[in-house]
């Protein structure tokens, strides 16, 4: 147990009345009460506004710690659960993409890179908790974990009531890949390292591991937060980006992202704004060279395969909820050579590397812009309503 946690003591961090105490160890584990307690947002059915939930005890188990949030963004798998697109288990506190400092720690609790954690870090953390034992681990697909648990995802139970970054802390369980992040990163950034930004490090390293990137004609289809990082990650490994999307203002920020042009899916054929016309004035008629699919829709799927060139490679990231069947020619997969590769989640190494990226280039696009409105976490439901309209890539939460 850390000093912090081995008496009456200020926590780390923006919110110094909160005070933290260790009681007593129970199995091994510290037994912390927080004055006044950490409290969660319970996620329980459609339609129902969630419920405030007060977490007055936490046990931290050697290898965990305990994390005061200090913004989080709602992502769209978030969206996907209150509006019933997706099943959770209940009660559910959302929430897997945020910011936080440590303020108590078990035994043994350690960074991603395995060195040890130290209260008063900013760190993001990892959307999944992995054992790093089984065949899946040991594979290199930490995130399919045979026993995996997620952050946002699960239900609530005792001993991990705080599992959700919708809250005022999180406690995160030995097993969970945590990153510290520099004090002059903007929160607004940070958060979404833990899901978006990471994901779309690993598209791109899935890219690149069938494709040349320096040089490469590539097509991103959905101009998300995904889609966007993905573009200005490839941009600054030299590729060369197209990216589809039906929204005007999303293409409009894509041309800020480093993409060279964009398209609308939507766009008839012989339209100026198809995507067959814009990849005909850049000279890219027989197709491009890669694809990440960002955006979940299935039209989307078959655009992106279909847009390759002869070697060329479908990275798909964004089907993440059901969406309907994609027609599949394989005859034109077997001779054009294509590869088609699925990207769901990421490894540690994808979020070191995201955070590594953002640290040096988030001044040169305009991530900070992509919240484009922040409430408090007693007015999460207003949030998740916002973020459904749509006119925000993410929309924040202070608790």
């Amino acid at each position: 147990m850390t000093a912090a946690a081995a008496g009456t003591a200020p926590l780390a961090g923006p919110v110094e009345t909160r005070m933290v105490l260790a009681k007593k160890r129970v199995a091994g584990r510290a037994h912390l009460t927080l004055t006044p307690p950490p409290t969660a947002m319970a996620w329980m059915k459609v339609g129902v506004p969630h419920e405030r939930m007060a977490v007055p005890e936490v046990y931290l188990a050697p290898g965990d710690a305990l994390v005061e949030v200090e913004f989080a963004t709602v992502c769209g798998s978030d969206l996907h659960t209150v509006s019933g697109r997706r099943s959770a288990p209940v009660p559910v506190v959302l929430g897997h993409e945020q910011v936080g400092r440590v303020v108590a720690l078990g035994d043994g609790a350690v960074h991603a890179d395995g060195s040890p954690l130290r209260v008063g870090e900013r760190v993001v953390w990892s959307v999944m908790v992995s054992c790093g034992a089984c065949d899946r681990c040991l594979n290199g697909v930490p995130q399919k974990c045979r026993t995996l648990a997620k952050y946002g995802h699960e239900q609530v139970r005792h001993g991990w009531e705080l599992c959700g970054g919708f809250a005022t802390h999180v406690q995160l369980r030995a097993g969970t890949a945590t990153v510290v992040v520099g004090e002059s990163m903007p929160r607004e950034i940070a958060a979404p390292l833990s899901c978006a930004s990471a994901t779309a490090m690993a598209a791109v390293a899935a890219a690149a591991a069938s494709v040349r990137l320096d040089g490469a004609s590539m097509l991103v289809t959905g101009a998300g937060l995904v889609g966007l990082t993905a573009a200005a990650i490839a941009t600054d490994r030299g590729a060369r980006i197209v990216v589809s999307d039906p929204d005007p203002a999303r293409r409009a920020a894509a041309l800020r992202f480093g993409a060279v042009a964009t398209a609308d899916p939507l766009a008839a054929d012989g339209s100026p704004d198809s995507l067959q016309a814009v990849l005909s004035r850049l000279g890219l008629q027989d197709g491009l060279a890669v694809a990440i699919e960002a955006s979940g829709s299935s039209p989307a799927v078959a655009q992106a395969i279909g847009a390759l060139d002869v070697g060329g490679a479908a990275i798909l990231v964004g089907s993440v909820h059901p969406a309907g069947r994609v027609p599949l020619d394989p005859e034109s997969i077997v001779r054009r050579l294509v590869t088609i590769r699925g990207v769901h989640n990421y490894t540690p190494r994808h979020l070191i590397d995201a955070v590594a990226y953002l640290e040096r280039r988030h001044c040169a696009y305009p991530f900070a812009e992509l919240v484009g409105a922040t409430f408090g976490l007693a007015d999460l439901d207003a949030a998740i309503d916002e973020a459904a309209t749509g006119r925000h890539v993410r929309v924040g939460i202070t608790p």
